[in-house]
């Protein structure tokens, strides 16, 4: 049974940081001329309370932090005079470490930090029974919230929307027992910031998934794939976009899937790149209908702002390898920003898909 009861984290105090360098030296120092570098940490601290950095140069120490300045907006800020890269991070009240590793700036940046002190993992929502005109049958949405949501009203997310999502997040829920952890995946660890926090929506398939996730009929009755896509991009977006603090823009919106769900998130991504400008496509099947999405990639005037594509080369298909070089391929005549991946001896199914996954996101999303 899918838990959906809200995960609300206990507040913990990180009472040193992860990865630091002890020295306080600048090697910088001496070697060029130093010039200013912005520092700019977004955290509503509340009245009486402060943001301090430390760091291991221009003026900054591991042992003692020194203290931002709070402007309009809960922004604090603070100016280093920096003459190489300096690794740093914020507190609050100089005793709380920010969670995960040191953030690193360099002479003439601005750095915009969002930092979280006391969540270590995101929690779920769901949207129950969602009706769409377009679509025949209902299903569930699955929402999961990053760790610094809750803590950092300022902060807004980008938004993956995912198909399959009974495979998305719990094992006990997955068809083959085994799910793609994207929770998991997601949530911020001490020693990784890979992969940039977001929204992720998980959207359940039902019993018009053939219909619903492909473009053509293709032998198989398909065909329903632009009424999916509209409920995506015209209905559930604006949904989406409405409760939750959001980034709505083609940019910051991707939209991911596998096998089927990975032929749906190539059709939308040219389609609707409107909507979506980022595009994960993992296994994706593009066999359907002769490779009907090879030629609808090729002559579709606008591209995705960021496009993943892989596949394993292992199993009874090989995971349909061949084609799905030829679609990387064409992304990149056409000069897509693409990340093509082929993984030797994945095969077609979600245990593969979840050790994929997390490069996927990092490449779409960027590293904090």
């Amino acid at each position: 049974m899918r838990n959906l009861h809200v995960i609300l984290l206990a507040l913990a105090a990180c009472s040193s940081a992860q990865s630091i360098d002890p020295s306080s030296a600048d090697p910088g120092v001496g070697t060029q001329a130093a010039s200013s570098a912005f520092v700019v940490v977004h955290y509503p601290t509340g009245w009486g309370h402060q943001i301090t950095i430390r760091g291991n140069g221009a003026g900054l120490s591991w042992s003692q932090g020194r203290a931002a300045t709070w402007t309009a907006g809960d922004a604090w800020r603070l100016t280093l005079s920096a003459s190489s890269t300096v690794e740093l991070k914020p507190l609050f009240d100089d005793r709380t470490w920010a969670k995960g590793p040191n953030w690193s700036i360099r002479p003439g940046q601005t750095l915009d930090i969002w930092p979280v002190f006391y969540h270590d993992g995101g929690r779920f929502e769901t949207i129950a029974n969602w009706r769409s005109p377009r679509l025949h049958e209902p299903r569930d949405i699955i929402v999961y919230l990053p760790p610094s949501y809750d803590e950092n009203a300022a902060e807004r997310y980008p938004v993956l929307y995912m198909h399959d999502g009974q495979n998305l997040f719990f094992d006990e829920d997955s068809f083959a027992g085994v799910s793609w952890d994207v929770g998991g995946a997601m949530d911020r660890g001490e020693g990784d910031a890979s992969i940039h926090e977001a929204i992720i929506v998980g959207v359940d398939n039902t019993s018009d998934r053939i219909w619903e996730y492909t473009p053509t009929d293709g032998g198989y009755g398909g065909g329903g794939a632009s009424a999916y896509i509209g409920f995506l991009a015209d209905e559930l977006k604006p949904e989406i976009d409405r409760r939750y603090r959001t980034f709505t823009d083609r940019a910051h919106t991707g939209i991911v899937g596998s096998s089927l769900g990975g032929l749906v998130s190539l059709d939308a991504g040219v389609i609707r790149a409107d909507a979506f400008g980022l595009v994960g496509a993992l296994s994706p099947s593009t066999w359907w209908d002769d490779t009907w999405i090879l030629a609808q990639v090729q002559s579709e005037p606008t591209l995705p702002v960021r496009v993943y594509v892989d596949s394993g080369d292992a199993g009874d298909s090989q995971d349909d390898v061949t084609d799905t070089s030829n679609l990387a391929q064409i992304f990149r005549t056409r000069g897509a920003t693409l990340d093509y991946l082929v993984q030797h001896g994945g095969q077609h199914n979600e245990f593969y898909w979840r050790q994929r996954f997390p490069g996927a996101a990092g490449f779409l999303l960027g590293g904090r």
